[in-house]
């Protein structure tokens, strides 16, 4: 079975950091760009960053930009999202998944499968 598992999430500070972690299971994330994206409370889900399968090419939010840092392991299978400088407006589940693809990333839903389950989110004081 093919998935993939965040991990990560959390209660946080304003102006904390997390590191969410993006799991594959079940197939190799060599062949697929990973994109991480949020969904907060009565808002649709946005896409937040993505990267290559090859990690040369990355794309993120406006919102996030200077903030996030998307970065993968190809040898651990895992694609990782450093947040810093949190704010209570990046409150929201946080969710990766997968787009087998040969160059590039983009931040649209459409192509990626293999969803995981999500990781709570949480900036508060």
């Amino acid at each position: 079975q093919l998935h993939v598992v965040e991990s990560g999430g959390g209660l946080v500070q304003p102006g904390g950091s997390l590191r969410l972690s993006c799991a594959a299971s079940g197939f190799t994330l060599d062949y697929y760009s990973i994109g991480w994206f949020r969904q907060a409370p009565g808002k649709e889900r946005e896409g937040v960053s993505c990267i290559s399968r090859s990690g040369r090419g990355t794309n993120y939010a406006d919102s996030v930009k200077g903030r996030f840092t998307i970065s993968r392991d190809n040898a651990k299978n895992t694609v990782y999202l450093q947040m810093n400088s949190l704010n209570a407006e990046d409150t929201a589940i946080y969710y990766c998944a997968a787009e087998r693809r040969t160059f590039g990333c983009h931040l649209g839903m459409n192509g990626y499968a293999n969803w995981g389950q999500g990781t709570q989110v949480t900036v508060s004081s």
